[in-house]
C-alpha cells in the first residue's frame, strides 16, 4: 500500500507540473481566471474527471466542477447528500505549482483512487476560477458565487486591458446572468481543502500535515504622510518635514508591533513616494499595511496602535498621518466536528496530528459561512510559496492521500440509506 500510495503521489505531484505549464508567460507560472490557460486546465482536468465517471461541468463564475454520484448508473441528483472538495486554479504572476493547484488535483486523485466505489452520497471536486484576486482586484470571485455572497457590483471591474468581468464571463462563453446558479443547494455535507501551508512550520517542526483550526483575520490599510518637499541641497536637515523619513521611523513600529504580539505578522509591503527624485527631500510617502492574528481583538488592538503610532511620529516631525482603510476581514474558524474528523484521519493513516491556523486567506474560509469546512495544510519545502521554487515531498502528498481516504470512510457509516 505504501508504494501504491507514493505511485499516485508521484502522479499528483506529475500533474501540478503539467499543469503549470499551461501559462499567460512563456517563462513564467501565471494564470488569471477566465484566461487561455485557464481553458486549458480545464481541458485537461476535466477529460481525468469523465474518465472516473464524474459528470462535469463548469458554472458560469468559471469553476471547474465534477460530480462523483452515488449511483453510477444515474446521473447526480440535486437533493442526495454532497462533499466538496478542492481548491483553487489561479495563480499569482510568477507563481508555483502547487498552490491551489495541488488541492484540486489531489481531489481529483481521492476519486480515483476509489477504484468505482461508491459512498450514499456525492464527492463533488471544484477547481475555483479565482481565489487569488488578481485579474479583477477582488479575491474568491468563485467560492463567493458557490457560497451565495457574489456581489453583482463585481461585475463592473475592470482587468488591466479595461476588459469587464461581465465581458470576461461572456468572451469564456458563460452567462453572468447565470451566477446565482452556482450557488450550493441541497445537502451539503461540507467542503474540504487540500492545500500547502505556504509557510516554515511544518517543515520546522518535521511534520508533512496539520489540521487549520482558524483562518486568520486581516486588516489592511494605506498609510500616507504628508511634508513638503524642498531641494536635497539647501534644505537644512533641521527643517526639513522629510515625509519618507516619517514612514522610515514608523515602519520600524510596524515590525516592532509584529515581534511583540504572539501569534500576529504585520507587513508594511509598499511604498510609493513623491515626488520620487534623488535631490529632491520627499514630500509625501504612502505605506502599505497589513496585519494578520487568529484572534481578531488582538489584531484590532495592534492596528489601533498602529494608527496612533503613525499619528503621533508624524505629529512630532511636524507632517500629517491620514489612515485609509482597505481592508477588514474577520478571522473564520473551521468547523470543530469537521477538524476533529480530520485528525482521527490524520492519525488512522499514521501521521502525527497537529492543528494550526492560517494565516492567508483560503477559499474555506468563504465556504464556511454556507456549510462545515475544514482544511489539511501540507509541509511546502522551505515555507517557500507564490514563488516558482515551490515544492512538496512526494510522501507527503501520499500521507494527504491516505489521510483524504480514511476521512471519505468515516463520513460512509453516518450516510448509509
Amino acid at each position: 500500500m505504501i508504494g501504491k500510495a507514493l505511485e499516485q503521489a508521484r502522479e499528483v505531484i506529475r500533474w501540478c507540473r503539467q499543469l503549470s505549464a499551461l501559462s499567460e508567460d512563456r517563462n513564467t507560472i501565471t494564470r488569471t481566471c477566465l484566461s487561455r490557460p485557464m481553458r486549458e486546465v480545464h481541458t485537461a482536468l476535466a477529460g481525468w474527471m469523465a474518465r472516473l465517471g464524474m459528470a462535469v461541468r463548469v458554472d458560469a463564475i468559471g469553476n471547474l466542477r465534477g460530480v462523483y454520484s452515488p449511483h453510477a448508473s444515474s446521473p447526480p441528483a440535486a437533493a442526495a447528500p454532497r462533499l466538496y472538495i478542492g481548491s483553487h486554479l489561479d495563480t499569482v504572476p510568477n507563481g508555483g505549482a502547487f498552490d491551489g493547484v495541488l488541492g484540486t488535483v489531489l481531489a481529483v486523485a481521492l476519486v480515483e483512487r476509489l477504484e468505482g466505489k461508491r459512498f450514499p452520497f456525492a464527492i463533488e471536486v471544484v477547481g475555483f476560477s479565482d481565489e487569488e484576486g488578481v485579474r479583477f482586484g477582488a479575491p474568491f470571485l468563485g467560492s463567493r458565487a458557490m457560497a451565495g455572497t457574489f456581489d453583482p457590483a463585481l461585475l463592473d471591474r475592470l482587468d488591466d486591458s479595461g476588459r469587464s468581468l461581465r465581458d470576461a464571463i461572456k468572451h469564456f462563453g458563460l452567462d453572468p446572468g447565470r451566477i446565482p446558479d452556482a450557488q450550493v443547494t441541497g445537502h451539503a455535507l461540507g467542503y474540504v481543502e487540500f492545500h500547502i501551508e505556504q509557510g516554515p512550520v511544518l517543515e520546522n517542526l518535521n511534520l508533512p500535515l496539520a489540521v487549520v483550526d482558524v483562518i486568520s483575520g486581516q486588516s489592511r490599510a494605506d498609510v500616507t504622510f504628508d511634508g513638503v518637499a524642498g531641494h536635497a541641497g539647501t534644505t537644512p536637515m533641521s527643517m526639513r518635514k522629510d515625509a519618507l523619513a516619517c514612514a522610515a521611523s514608523w515602519i520600524a513600529d510596524v515590525e516592532r508591533e509584529g515581534n511583540a504580539v504572539s501569534g500576529l505578522v504585520a507587513t508594511a509591503g509598499r511604498i510609493t513616494v513623491e515626488p520620487g527624485a534623488s535631490n529632491v527631500v520627499p514630500g509625501r510617502a504612502t505605506v502599505s499595511l497589513d496585519v494578520r492574528h487568529p484572534e481578531d481583538r488582538m489584531r484590532k488592538e495592534s492596528v489601533e496602535r498602529l494608527v496612533k503610532s503613525a499619528e503621533d511620529i508624524a505629529a512630532r516631525r511636524g507632517l500629517r498621518a491620514t489612515w485609509e482603510p482597505r481592508l477588514d476581514q474577520s478571522s473564520v474558524a473551521m468547523d470543530a466536528p469537521m477538524a476533529a474528523m480530520l485528525d482521527r484521519a490524520l492519525e488512522r493513516s499514521g501521521v502525527p496530528t497537529h492543528r494550526m491556523f492560517s494565516g492567508a486567506g483560503h477559499d474555506a474560509m468563504i465556504l464556511a459561512g454556507k456549510m462545515p469546512a475544514g482544511m489539511v495544510f501540507l509541509r511546502c519545502e522551505g515555507g517557500i510559496s507564490h514563488n516558482p521554487a515551490e515544492n512538496v515531498r512526494d510522501e507527503d502528498v501520499a500521507a494527504a492521500l491516505e489521510a483524504g481516504a480514511q476521512f471519505l470512510s468515516s463520513l460512509e457509516p453516518a450516510h448509509r440509506d
